[in-house]
């Protein structure tokens, strides 16, 4: 549950950026959708995880697959260094998940 809530937090932020600041209608209702069901699901998640280590894992998710989908789109510069960070959050969250 709390991979597919940080799955979803990246598709809600990727609608927000689209969303021309909530100006455009299906954007921003993908948004708003996913929003809840990202919360609801990282909720759902806290009860049986701790809140540090269930944040962190849904926050590095969602981020990771963000800058990823950034990068394969265009919208931003997809240079080795950067590809190397984001490898190295996700590592952390597979670690986090490990030792949690």
């Amino acid at each position: 549950m709390l991979v597919l809530s940080g799955v979803l937090e990246a598709v809600w932020a990727s609608a927000l950026a689209a969303s021309d600041g909530l100006r455009r209608p299906v954007p921003a209702a993908v948004f708003v959708v996913t929003a809840a069901v990202s919360l609801a699901g990282l909720a759902y998640a806290m009860a049986e995880l701790p809140t540090g280590t269930a944040y962190a894992v849904w926050v590095g998710i969602g981020a990771a697959l963000t800058v990823a989908w950034s990068m394969l789109t265009g919208r931003e510069p997809a240079t080795l260094l950067r590809i190397l960070l984001v490898l190295g959050i996700v590592g952390c969250v597979i670690g986090l998940k490990v030792v949690g």
